[in-house]
């Protein structure tokens, strides 16, 4: 098996021109998209429900395959990878689809047998995800978040250097959510690419070196959500202050405020209980760029 290492290539993903549309439908899922994926990042692919996220993601990984266009992943053409593109490749689905009448153990211990290269223990795999004491029950006795936790466990079993997730905190508490986030910013560390796919704008900011944004399949905007925030925050410094035994809150223009005589005299006269400047949040952003909501 040919291991391959993220560093050898200038981009770990290009797509130029790529479009699909279902056989039954008329209208093309995704259109003319075109982006790249470096090496070593989280890229998150940002929209709402039916916008052409996991039609991407499928194309990707290869479940679909009509599609027009370019792809290279790895630095060779998609259509040219064999069924090795799949021991370098992990995917995290959105709806999970495990063997139901077997336990989780069970379930990892028959993926692990399918790959050629080195595989984790399962039982290691669990306990990263905090399924450590649920291995040996049925996964149909699984909760919808515990079935995510495991397919996220599935999708690093072998080690992957190009890591698919679909909304992967979809259904998880906040407790998990986090360690899932953990994870894959883990992964990050050691040096495998991740490409995200969510509507889910606080992980993505969490989470993301780059953001693209995809409505009705067309990319409107790919940038980095600090640089987004920085572009589209209001020059505005919000000032909360108690004074008369109420809390009062002052807006400020950001130019000329260290000459702004009201903003002083707030400072020097009042108990002051916070300042900060008015950020604009990744979703203000997508409804600016797109004109659409993430419902």
């Amino acid at each position: 098996m040919a291991v391959f290492f993220y560093k050898e290539y200038k981009s770990m993903i290009t797509v130029k021109n790529m479009a699909y549309r279902y056989a039954n439908s008329h209208k093309q899922a995704v259109a003319d998209l075109s982006f790249e994926v470096q090496p070593g990042e989280i890229f998150g692919f940002l929209g709402p429900s039916g916008a052409g996220k996991s039609t991407t993601q499928k194309i990707l990984i290869s479940l679909l395959k009509d599609y027009s266009g370019e792809i290279s992943v790895f630095g060779k053409d998609l259509k040219q990878w064999d069924n090795s593109y799949y021991e370098q490749v992990g995917v995290s689905f959105e709806l999970p689809n495990h063997f139901l009448k077997l336990t989780a153990n069970e379930n990892l211990r028959y993926y692990r047998s399918l790959y050629a290269g080195k595989t984790h223990n399962p039982q290691e795999i669990l306990t990263w995800v905090g399924l450590e004491d649920d291995g040996d029950t049925l996964v149909s006795q699984y909760s919808k978040g515990m079935k995510n936790r495991l397919s996220v466990a599935r999708a690093l079993l072998h080690n992957p250097q190009l890591i698919f997730f679909d909304e992967p905190t979809a259904g998880l508490d906040p407790v998990n959510a986090r360690n899932i986030k953990d994870i894959i910013l883990e992964q990050k560390s050691a040096g495998k690419t991740v490409f995200l796919t969510t509507h889910d704008m606080q992980v993505a900011d969490q989470l993301c070196d780059r953001v693209a944004f995809i409505v009705d399949g067309n990319i409107r905007l790919i940038d980095s959500p600090h640089k987004l925030k920085i572009a589209y925050q209001q020059p505005l410094l919000q000032v909360e202050y108690r004074k008369n035994d109420a809390n009062q809150t002052k807006e400020f223009p950001m130019k000329g405020l260290h000459t702004n005589q009201e903003f002083q005299e707030i400072l020097k006269q009042n108990h002051l209980i916070a300042m900060h400047t008015m950020d604009a949040s990744l979703e203000d952003i997508f409804i600016k760029i797109t004109g659409r909501s993430l419902s």
